[in-house]
């Protein structure tokens, strides 16, 4: 018996050690897919998309936060790959592993929904999941270059802004997908496979075509985010707005397209603001279409189980309800057990 107790009290922790692992490798993986696209601000390497935040609260939204330690974990790997640890590298992993950890307390706190199938769980992802959680990260890291004398006080806004925004788009464009593949609404639904076939391919053909043109084209790709909502949700929407903005991320990298002869900074503000305003109207616009379809099949069932009840009423018969069966039993009812005293 006290082996079976030893084996039932360490399980727990076993299995947190293991999700904690597999957090830490897929935090890092994101890190260093993250890096390919950095760009430089100020003499600062800085990524438009951060995808190692949006891994971090997803983690945290679907295992809660006992996976806080392989965040950490992962964070560490990923600064141990760029450059030697010291001491500076504890107060950057702790920032880094503090922010998804407030940003998941907040989504905890206003009853946040992980299939977001309401406008409120898209407004409290990008206002308290990115745009707030996101600052301790930001200010965090960029106020220590400052104080270690790494950056001048003067750079420290442009940096700041490149960081926090690549923080956050990281939480608005990685951890919805990852919460939708995670979830049912994963499931793949092959009923409409060859309207979601001429998406992707109109989506591989559009987004180049506007990203690389020289005139400024990125308005196309609102029209094909305004599709992928309308007709798959979240996880159309989301999937597409992804792609533009990684492949817009690795066009300004390069210097090339509608970014050419751009400086540094007017490069990373164009790009942001676009990856931005992508990543706001997949989210809004998913949610908002989810919500009402879910009104409008309420709304229809109980429209159907009111015409039952209608008709029954026409046919001079009593309207369904529940199976007849005994009655639930009371707690005045319960017969005492022996001793005299009742059961809770």
């Amino acid at each position: 018996m006290a082996g079976v107790f030893v084996i039932r009290q360490f399980r727990p922790f076993t299995e947190a050690a293991l999700i904690s692992l597999a957090v830490a490798v897929c935090y890092y993986a994101a890190g260093r897919l993250g890096l390919l696209g950095r760009l430089v601000v100020e003499g600062v390497v800085a990524t438009p998309i951060w995808p190692p935040t949006g891994v971090a609260v997803a983690a945290l939204l679907l295992f809660g936060t006992r996976v806080w330690p392989g965040i950490a974990l992962g964070s560490f790997l990923v600064i141990a790959s760029l450059t030697t640890p010291g001491p500076t590298t504890a107060v950057t992993v702790v920032s880094n592993t503090v922010a998804p950890l407030c940003a998941f307390l907040l989504l905890r706190r206003v009853g946040f929904r992980l299939d977001m199938a309401r406008l409120r769980d898209g407004l409290s992802l990008i206002f308290l999941g990115g745009f707030s959680a996101m600052l301790i990260s930001a200010t965090a890291g960029v106020g220590l270059q400052v104080v270690t004398g790494s950056l001048d006080r003067s750079e420290f806004w442009a940096v700041w802004l490149a960081w926090w925004a690549g923080d956050t788009m990281g939480v608005l464009l990685v951890a919805p997908l990852l919460l939708v593949v995670a979830g049912p609404a994963g499931r793949l639904r092959v009923r409409r496979w060859k309207e979601a076939a001429l998406l992707g391919l109109t989506t591989l053909v559009l987004v180049p075509l506007a990203v690389l043109s020289p005139m400024g084209l990125l308005f196309l790709v609102f029209p094909l985010l305004v599709w992928a909502a309308l007709r798959f949700q979240l996880a159309g929407s989301v999937l597409c707005a992804l792609f533009a903005s990684v492949f817009a991320t690795f066009v300004a990298t390069s210097d090339q397209g509608t970014f050419l002869h751009l400086s540094d900074v007017e490069s990373m503000v164009k790009l942001q603001t676009f990856n931005g305003s992508a990543a706001l109207t997949a989210l809004l616009l998913a949610s908002v279409i989810t919500e009402q379809r879910a009104t409008r099949r309420s709304v229809r069932r109980a429209c159907e189980e009111l015409a039952k009840v209608l008709e029954h009423l026409a046919a001079g018969e009593p309207p369904p309800g529940p199976p007849a069966g005994p009655p639930p039993e009371s707690s005045e009812s319960r017969p005492t057990p022996p001793g005299g005293l009742r059961d809770p």
